[in-house]
């Protein structure tokens, strides 16, 4: 290991970024349920409530609506909040707050009233919680005007995309894919912010475009490294930010490749993987050499029992079968 570099979880990038954020800027808080005593329902908070104090790290009720119309109206009044929503179906519980307000008070008021406010949560399924705790509400929110919605893969990108949400004039959703808190890797010792604007290419390749963001991108890097052994060479695409899509990298990488793959957690109907190939037909339909195809979770409430819930979500060996299938015509 370099003394330049050091090995952390995905988790303790998080922190990282929230303690850095509240040494920066005395406006900036955290608010939410058990942020602070506790440390946070997966940790991440912890320890920042005896640095920092009841004032930066507050503990709220459960009532996502209540706490989450209070970060609305700390934003409109100067503050710099940062809202933690437990798991993203609880986001459901406030989601008359962030579209109805966040999302469209800068617009309906001639942008006299900015809302720089983040809301971070966690997400996805393969946890055993069920149909009513297992969601990946990410495409939904991509849906509204007004909000910025960001989706870090990488214990780098969760560290460092947290300062410039929080210079953003407008709410900035954050979604942190709850089976990464664990993951491990070597980031540099010193701190620096990630633009958050661009996808990323986080595997070259000349053969299929694999177009993924989240808790599936890892997944999809390992479908890759295994059709490298089969002679294709896949291109792997880190969204990383879902709205506004970087749909120009995408298009690059489509063009070069001539076949795609969109690997989306979220449910197939109306997901954002639906978005992704309609602008990729709308775009470059004549230079695709195959129909473009996708692996989504399977359209049903996610059960509990382990092997089934493994069977709904996207995974290494769906995802390599759907590129053998546009390249050779296998199954």
């Amino acid at each position: 290991m370099s003394p330049k570099t050091a090995t952390i979880t995905y988790r303790e990038g998080v922190r990282e970024g929230l303690r850095r954020a509240l040494l920066n800027d005395p406006k900036v808080f955290l608010m939410g349920e058990d942020v602070g005593r506790y440390g946070g329902c997966y940790a991440v908070s912890k320890g920042l409530l005896e640095e920092f104090g009841e004032d930066r790290i507050r503990d709220t009720p459960l009532c996502e609506s209540g706490f989450t119309g209070a970060g609305i109206g700390s934003a409109l009044g100067g503050m710099r909040p940062i809202v933690e929503i437990m798991t993203c179906n609880f986001s459901l519980l406030a989601l008359d707050q962030i579209v109805n307000n966040a999302a469209t008070l800068r617009h309906m008021s001639g942008g006299q009233c900015p809302v720089p406010l983040v809301i971070r949560m966690a997400t996805g399924g393969g946890r055993q919680l069920a149909a009513q705790h297992s969601h990946s509400f990410e495409g939904w929110f991509a849906h509204i005007p007004g909000l910025k919605i960001l989706a870090p893969a990488t214990v780098e990108d969760a560290r460092g995309m947290l300062e410039p949400a929080l210079a953003d004039p407008d709410p900035v959703l954050i979604f942190e894919n709850a089976l990464l808190y664990n993951r491990e890797e070597s980031v540099t010792r010193d701190y620096h912010t990630v633009q958050c604007l661009r996808a990323v290419v986080r595997r070259p390749g000349q053969n299929v475009s694999l177009i993924t963001y989240g808790g599936s991108l890892f997944k999809t890097l390992e479908a890759a490294a295994e059709l490298s052994g089969e002679g294709i060479e896949a291109e792997v695409i880190d969204l990383r930010v879902l709205r506004p899509l970087d749909t120009e990298t995408v298009l690059e990488s489509v063009r070069k490749t001539r076949r795609v793959v969109v690997v989306d957690e979220g449910w197939r109907s109306g997901s954002l993987s639906a978005e992704i190939i309609t602008r990729i037909c709308e775009q470059c339909l004549y230079d695709l050499d195959a129909p473009p195809t996708r692996v989504c979770s399977e359209e049903v409430p996610f059960p509990y029992a382990a092997e089934l819930e493994q069977q709904c979500l996207p995974q290494p060996d769906k995802i390599a079968n759907a590129v053998r299938r546009i390249c050779h015509g296998q199954t």
